[in-house]
């Protein structure tokens, strides 16, 4: 890149065609710029001494000439002696005097071509490379798409790569040096400039090669069947169109996190065998207003082009929200993105040929127009698996593991009730990084039940001191969860016992969940009141073994479940005679991962006292059942707790024969 200054003490050139004009004046005396040796031979004009001076003589002549008039040369010199001095050309035009003394006194000397003296390798410290460029030793660089790097080539044709830093002069000294620049590819806008943000940063694929077909995506049977009639339509058109049949234009995978939607995406450009494009929504908010729909329109052009295709929209919540009415500001920058996707799927131009998959977990927050027939024709719900989907889950995360033969699928999905596609392959995976610490050959039911209890409750906290006196009182304590869970009528069976501190836990007690209950969400209230009383069970036992000036802050989160569940009961779910069968307080949550900020009270105050009087109702009478179990069985809490602390877990076969032995009631009313 050449440089367009014109300061002659900067350009290569400098007594050329880009001199500065200056008037004719009188040649000035340059006897106070040379030695007098010099002088002498300018006033005697005898030539044939220059070959015996040094080459500082030459250099002086060619200086003084320099400073000469074609003319005055013709007239000092009519006749030339036998062996001339060295010819040299006279500019066209004279400088200034105070000009040419300048030049002749700050001139800088020709730079050098040796490069001996370039660093070594093809990396090079910044300081290095500006070396380089000073010295004129760096014919061109390269720069990086984003600026943050360059490659260099040396005036001998070597090549090196630099770290470039945030310097604002930078190019300004490049184009002092006459350095030729270029950008790596990315279009105008030099180093990712504002040419390149209404550009989609979506990924194309001609031939999609995810790795992923439907038989890699198990316990989703539901969502598969919905996305492959959209794969087969794109496969066979003619058997549906015959039928007048259309193609879907929008498939939107709801669902909570880890359930597999993304996946599911993944399998649809493995399957379908036509061009796929892919994004996530947050790529088309840009920090400068109109990017977002700018991009928007750049990824349906390209997707038109390649039609029939698949474009798929990753977390479309992040632009897809719904539109305000403009009070307090709002954000027109997101209004116009998704009102320029809204047209883009189905506007007035139309949408031929391209299905648009999107996922999300917040359908609560989309905008109502984008969710109608048209756009998104199908919702596909992705939840999580049941017992069935979870152990076909277990198994595709299996493949290239070795699993000793006491593994047993069955029973590890029925002891992870809620656990997404994600969950199980974290399990499954921290299953074998426990065998590998462990220096074993195998997965074994030991390692997937420990990489359970780390998932759930946090890692074992093995340096943990724990005094005889505490680890009794957790025996007791956890022991006092699974004794009236165990004795209370329809409740889920006892899973685990353990006082190994984990996580902020000194212990657990694990339930499994009835399947069913999990599946339809429905409890009934005798279940609810149950689940109080086991979550009290903890502090219970440890009153009537410690007695009540010796309980501990160890049952704090048992309150708090207690609390929330006898407060649902009285507001959300009509238990309670006094309010009735009305839900006050506001809505429980959205669906997935919907939460609510703030709760607005819709009654009174005397409704609020009556409201606390009925939890603390419920709570009582929960706590009264739990004493009464523990106090009838007090044997059987001595004996589960002295076993705990012998073994510190217990497991449910092994809890379950202490009944048997006791011959106790394992269903009291």
């Amino acid at each position: 890149m050449a440089s367009s200054t014109t300061n002659p003490l900067l350009t290569s050139n400098f007594l050329g065609s880009r001199s500065l004009p200056c008037p004719k004046t009188t040649r000035p005396s340059l006897s106070f710029l040379l030695p007098k040796k010099f002088q002498k031979i300018v006033n005697e004009k005898n030539y044939e001494s220059l070959k015996s001076l040094q080459s500082q003589a030459t250099i002086a002549t060619a200086l003084i000439f320099s400073s000469l008039t074609p003319q005055a040369l013709a007239i000092d010199n009519p006749t030339p002696p036998p062996t001339a001095p060295p010819v040299i050309e006279a500019q066209p035009t004279r400088p200034s005097p105070t000009f040419a003394q300048n030049l002749l006194l700050t001139a800088p000397k020709p730079q050098s071509q040796s490069t001996s003296d370039l660093p070594e390798g093809t990396q090079w410290r910044y300081s290095e490379f500006l070396n380089a460029v000073k010295k004129g030793k760096v014919e061109r660089v390269r720069f990086s798409k984003d600026g943050s790097a360059l490659q260099l080539t040396a005036v001998d044709g070597r090549r090196a790569a630099v770290v470039v830093p945030n310097d604002p002069d930078l190019i300004d000294i490049l184009a002092m040096n006459g350095v030729d620049i270029s950008v790596g590819p990315g279009g105008p806008g030099g180093l990712g400039g504002p040419m390149d943000f209404g550009r989609s940063k979506s990924k194309f694929q001609e031939v999609p090669e995810t790795g992923v077909t439907f038989a890699e995506v198990a316990g989703a049977d539901q969502a598969k069947l919905e996305l492959q009639e959209v794969v087969d339509f794109l496969k066979n058109p003619d058997k549906y169109t015959a039928l007048g049949a259309k193609i879907p234009k929008g498939c939107l995978l709801v669902g909570p996190p880890g359930t597999g939607k993304t996946l599911l995406a993944r399998a649809v450009a493995g399957e379908a065998g036509v061009p796929f494009f892919s994004c996530a929504a947050s790529e088309f908010v840009e920090l400068f207003v109109g990017v977002g729909a700018s991009r928007v329109r750049d990824l349906f052009e390209k997707a038109k082009s390649k039609a029939p295709c698949i474009v798929f929209i990753d977390e479309i919540d992040a632009v897809g929200r719904q539109r305000g009415a403009g009070l307090g500001g709002g954000n027109d920058e997101r209004e116009q993105t998704i009102n320029q996707l809204l047209t883009e799927m189905d506007g007035f131009s139309g949408n031929s040929g391209v299905i648009v998959l999107a996922a999300t977990n917040r359908p609560d927050v989309l905008d109502s127009a984008l969710l109608r027939p048209g756009r998104f024709d199908r919702q596909v719900t992705v939840d999580r698996p049941d017992v069935a989907g979870r152990v076909k889950i277990l198994q595709v995360h299996s493949r290239g593991k070795a699993l000793a033969k006491d593994v047993d699928f069955e029973k590890i999905a029925r002891r992870t009730p809620g656990f997404t596609g994600a969950d199980l392959q974290n399990l499954m995976n921290e299953a074998a990084i426990l065998a590998a610490r462990r220096e074993l050959k195998e997965i074994s039911k030991d390692e997937i039940s420990d990489a359970l209890e780390r998932i759930i409750a946090g890692p074992e906290k093995k340096n943990a001191v724990v005094s005889d006196e505490k680890k009794k009182l957790v025996a007791y304590h956890e022991a006092g969860h699974a004794l009236v869970g165990a004795l209370m009528p329809e409740y889920d069976p006892v899973a685990k016992i353990s006082i190994i501190p984990r996580g902020q836990a000194g212990g657990l007690t694990f339930f499994a969940p009835s399947e069913e209950r999990l599946e339809s969400g429905l409890y009934s209230r005798s279940y609810l009141e149950n689940q109080m009383a086991v979550a009290l069970g903890g502090r219970v036992a440890e009153e009537v073994i410690f007695g009540q000036e010796n309980v501990t802050t160890g049952a704090s989160n048992d309150f708090m479940q207690v609390s929330r569940v006898a407060r649902q009961m009285v507001e959300r779910f009509g238990f309670s005679k006094k309010i009735g069968q009305i839900a006050i307080g506001g809505p429980g949550g959205n669906p997935f991962l919907g939460q609510q900020m703030s709760s607005q009270k819709d009654y009174s105050m005397a409704t609020a006292d009556v409201v606390d009087a009925e939890v603390r109702d419920l709570v009582e009478t929960a706590y009264t059942r739990a004493t009464q179990i523990i106090t009838t069985h007090i044997d059987i809490l001595h004996k589960l707790a002295q076993l705990l602390i012998e073994k510190e877990s217990v497991d449910g076969e092994e809890f379950m024969s202490l009944f048997i032995d006791g011959k106790a009631e394992l269903y009291v009313s």
